[in-house]
């Protein structure tokens, strides 16, 4: 085994789980249905300093049912669902429009919590998908009007000519629409709260859809 890997794998090893700590979680009280304990334990994640807390890990499957992840930002939460947002054309657009089985991950560690939601990804309407870009930054809607997401970039260069391009649009027209900007929700039809405990004793609530309500169960950690 070469230095390098043994050095990686010290490194790993002396890693801490949970440096900090873990606040509680009865199940008992959680309420009738995931979305509002949804909202405070966002809203506890935020509290508590956590980074970035509204990014979430999005999982689909390709043509061949082979999973494909990345990383994306949560647009809302409520009645119809997770949001995000995306072009149709890109690798996620492709993939939902084939399969719409979809997941979600959310990890907050600075309170040791996941949430995992699985459902259908729904595509908005066309006046909502436009409605979504017109509330994003500058910034967002100068990357969505760049477009091409998941294509092969011939050269850097390329990119950074139309980045400028699309910059100066977003600054000229605010209100300007990427044809294929979609929002997507994803219908739950399960909802898992995981609140880590320091001796592994983890707490695991699951929502199943039953009909118009909730069942809800707890898992062995």
């Amino acid at each position: 085994m070469s230095d390098a890997q043994n050095d990686f794998r010290d490194l790993l090893r002396a890693q801490r789980v949970w440096d900090v700590p873990l606040p509680g979680f009865d199940p008992s009280g959680a309420p009738a249905a995931p979305l509002p304990l949804f909202h405070t334990w966002f809203a506890e994640a935020v509290a508590a300093g956590q980074a970035e807390p509204h990014t979430m890990t999005l999982a689909t499957a390709d043509p061949d049912g082979r999973p494909d992840v990345r990383t994306l930002t949560l647009h809302d939460a409520d009645e119809h669902g997770w949001h995000f947002a995306t072009h149709a054309t890109s690798a996620k657009g492709r993939q939902l429009a084939a399969r719409p089985d979809a997941a979600l991950g959310f990890y907050w560690p600075a309170q040791g919590r996941q949430v995992r939601v699985r459902g259908t990804a729904v595509a908005a309407s066309r006046e909502e998908s436009r409605a979504d870009l017109r509330v994003r930054s500058t910034g967002a809607l100068a990357a969505a009007l760049t477009g091409s997401q998941s294509d092969v970039l011939p050269s850097r260069e390329d990119l950074v000519r139309a980045s400028e391009a699309a910059w100066l649009r977003a600054q000229a027209e605010p209100d300007a629409e990427a044809e294929t900007w979609t929002r997507y929700a994803v219908e739950p039809q399960e909802v898992e709260f995981f609140q880590g405990d320091d001796r592994r004793r983890h707490v695991r609530l699951r929502y199943r859809r039953d009909g118009a309500g909730w069942t809800r169960e707890l898992l062995w950690p």
